[in-house]
């Protein structure tokens, strides 16, 4: 794509994605907040048009002048969705702005940072990968096979260990690195056959998806499925090698530590990328391989080394969901590998912005839980409505990043998810902090 026509206008592209190329911190937060107010908008109306179709004997919501009613209250709709997901702590129609009863250590609340603490791994291992200019899609693939590897090692080594806290510890650090080795490996093959064989990752990763979960499948069903279970599944890790949940009702699958240990990964890997030698080469590969190369970096040993990273961060995912949420390996894996994809374009591909954008993608599902029980809103109009949210709240982004491939607005090869203007030019290696 040129950034201009024949006649030296701007194309269309150029026209289309440059408002978005070039902000500053401001005026981004401006446009997300623009899209996030817009899309609830649009939202409403079609609750409201949902509303007007269904069929119900008494109206959810009258439209004030004209009197029509409607089957669903789109009011209602969007504070079940935020407040609910927080577990209600702004009272709603009561004279006091805040709920008196509310505690943070709430169900609701800790099924979204439940949620939010998996998509905290997905999402660091979808932007690693885009970093160094590469398109995991197999997150998901590299997930499944890592959960696999921790059931199986902590359930092989636990007979080993006398019970208790000290084995838990153990095992924990066991399974999380039988994870991490696995989602590795997986994620490594994708990074080798685009190195040495130049293969598209996006093709190998999205393959890649199927044969492990189907692989997984066949391995749990034929040799490690739990006696007498009903489903396709391992047996349960013992309880004390679990992260266990502290102040959060057991049923909310939530432990603090993991989410702790995921802030951890999050400043680990944000330093690693940007002020260290080899994440430098990460980035530089990314921006322009060609360049890159030029000036001393290895960019196949890159490419296989960042695909390796992020598969391990997948795989580190699939472990937390075993040891935090379902204590076993299940055949119904929930599709965080996919939703990390929405998470890292939401952050810009920065490992600091992952948090705040798994917090919202947490909120917007534990919200739509709420709303199923609390509402005779069917459960498809709710996944309308977070798709919409997400949908304009990534899109300034992804413009902003087609910006950057494109050359639009800004120095060719900038690197993507930042506003730093490309640093292979002629600096030196080491200058990271530049």
């Amino acid at each position: 794509m040129s950034e201009s026509d024949a006649d030296g206008r701007p194309s269309v592209v150029a026209r289309l994605v440059a408002p978005f190329v070039d902000r500053s911190v401001a005026e981004r937060l401006v446009i997300s907040v623009a899209a996030i107010l817009l899309s609830i908008v649009i939202g409403f109306a079609i609750v409201l048009v949902s509303g007007r179709i269904a069929e119900c004997t008494t109206a959810a919501w009258t439209m004030p002048l004209t009197g029509l009613g409607f089957c669903y209250d789109p009011v209602e709709v969007y504070v079940v969705l935020f407040n609910g997901a927080l577990g209600y702590p702004f009272a709603v129609g009561d004279p006091g702005l805040l709920n008196p009863e509310w505690t943070p250590f709430n169900l609701s609340f800790g099924l979204t940072l439940s949620e939010t603490t998996l998509l905290i791994f997905t999402g660091l291992s979808v932007a690693v990968a885009f970093r160094a200019g590469l398109f995991n899609i197999g997150t998901q693939g590299q997930l499944v096979v890592g959960a696999l590897a921790t059931a199986l090692s902590v359930l092989a080594v636990a007979p080993l260990l006398p019970a208790g806290r000290i084995a838990g510890v153990v095992l924990v650090v066991i399974g999380a690195a039988a994870g991490a080795v696995a989602g590795g490996f997986w994620g490594a093959i994708p990074g080798a056959l685009k190195a040495y064989a130049d293969a598209n990752e996006v093709i190998t990763t999205i393959m890649l998806n199927f044969v492990a979960a189907n692989v997984a499948y066949v391995l749990v069903l034929e040799v490690f499925r739990a006696e007498g279970s009903s489903v396709v599944a391992t047996r349960y890790v013992p309880e004390y090698a679990q992260f266990l949940p502290w102040l959060f009702p057991q049923s909310s699958d939530f432990a603090l530590i993991a989410l702790l240990v995921g802030v951890v990964f999050i400043g680990a890997l944000y330093y690693f990328v940007e002020h260290t030698s080899l994440g430098y080469d990460l980035r530089t590969s990314g921006v322009q391989a060609a360049a890159a190369e030029y000036g001393g970096v290895n960019a196949k040993q890159t490419t296989v080394r960042a695909m390796t990273l992020s598969g391990a961060l997948g795989g580190l995912g699939g472990s937390v969901w075993v040891l935090m949420s379902e204590g076993r390996w299940m055949a119904s894996v929930p599709d965080l590998g996919f939703d990390g994809i929405t998470v890292s374009i939401l952050a810009g591909n920065n490992p600091i912005g992952v948090l705040p954008a798994a917090f919202l993608f947490g909120v917007l599902k534990g919200g739509a839980l709420e709303i199923g029980f609390r509402t005779d809103v069917p459960t498809e109009l709710v996944a309308v409505l977070r798709g919409l949210i997400i949908l304009f709240v990534a899109m300034p982004e992804f413009f902003r990043m087609i910006g950057r491939y494109t050359g639009v607005g800004g120095p060719p090869g900038g690197v993507p998810g930042t506003t730093e203007p490309d640093e292979t030019a002629g600096g030196d290696r080491g200058e990271t902090d530049a």
